[in-house]
């Protein structure tokens, strides 16, 4: 009974354990994972940073929440949007998805 048990115990005959190959294998798996997971994460990242520091007076734009408006003051991290005649909402930067001034640039270029 324990020869038995001492067979399965010990490893395969012929194999060194596989070190390196195990290594390998890990590496490739986190490169895999870098380049389809966390660089096109911060790559959005540094997007949207870029997007929201080149926010100026007079730029109209769309909410997350899908309010329209026109920038009348630019502050550090808020934003002073005229919705309508004489309606004006402060916001903070981070809820601004599009701004709506080089969309339509670039849709008429």
């Amino acid at each position: 009974m324990l020869d038995t048990y001492m067979l399965l115990m010990a490893p395969p005959q012929g194999e060194d354990g596989g070190g390196m190959s195990t290594m390998l294998f890990l590496g490739a798996i986190f490169l895999i994972m870098y380049f389809f997971m966390i660089r096109p994460q911060t790559k959005k990242a540094k997007d949207q940073k870029k997007f929201i520091q080149d926010l100026n007076k007079g730029d109209k734009i769309v909410t997350a929440g899908g309010i329209h408006g026109k920038i009348l003051k630019v502050g550090e991290t808020t934003l002073l949007i005229e919705v309508d005649a004489n309606t004006k909402l402060k916001i903070e930067k981070s809820v601004v998805s599009l701004d709506l001034t080089k969309a339509l640039a670039d849709e008429k270029s």
